[in-house]
């Protein structure tokens, strides 16, 4: 809640400061994950897993300064593999390697900034960054008795890219969960959070 106040008031004062109207438009964006789960202990082997990314990015900037919003909505699935049977806590339940995805409904709230003033050159290329909340709403998840999953999660993001000919952009992020994604039935302090690479195409209209 702090990142996302400190969000708003940030682009109240640009608003202010820059006195521009800013200026909308949208973009459809696919892509994939590579994702893995972070957990408050070490007991059984995590693997990373690969997962499809794809929704709407929005971009609400403010023209001559390059700072802005970057929204969004997505479909996104993350996770990881873990050998539960390892342990004999789930080993006796008949758990081994496990499947542990999550299909979730992705909403980043980031600032953005984007070089716009480079003589021309931005026509064609302009680097951007982009960095803040997002917020996961689990709408599906594998089956597996021995995890509960809640019903969503805020991580924070930081990430970067390019945009070419004003019209597609190529970025990649790291996101990192600040909440549980997913929690052990038996183990009380055994939960962990998402951590995951993303790299998206998008094409904005």
């Amino acid at each position: 809640m702090k990142s996302l106040r400190f969000l708003l008031i940030s682009l109240a004062l640009i608003f202010c400061a820059s006195g521009a109207k800013a200026e909308f438009r949208y973009a459809a964006t696919a892509g994939a994950n590579y994702s893995s789960l972070k957990f408050k202990q070490d007991l059984v082997p995590i693997d990373h897993v690969a997962g499809p990314r794809a929704g709407v990015t929005g971009e609400l900037m403010f023209p001559g300064i390059g700072i802005g919003l970057r929204l969004g909505a997505f479909y996104s699935m993350k996770g990881a593999k873990a050998d539960l049977g390892q342990r004999k806590i789930w080993y006796v339940d008949g758990f081994r390697n496990q499947s542990l995805y999550m299909h979730t409904l992705e909403i980043p709230v980031n600032l953005e900034f984007k070089w716009t003033r480079m003589n021309g050159i931005e026509d064609y290329i302009a680097p951007l960054v982009f960095g803040g909340p997002v917020f996961d709403f689990t709408i599906a998840h594998s089956k597996c008795s021995a995890m509960e999953y809640p019903l969503g999660s805020i991580a924070l993001r930081a990430g970067g890219g390019f945009q070419l000919f004003k019209r597609w952009q190529l970025t990649a992020a790291y996101t990192w969960g600040m909440t549980y994604a997913i929690k052990a039935v038996k183990l009380e302090n055994f939960s962990a959070q998402n951590r995951y690479w993303n790299v998206s195409l998008s094409y904005f209209f």
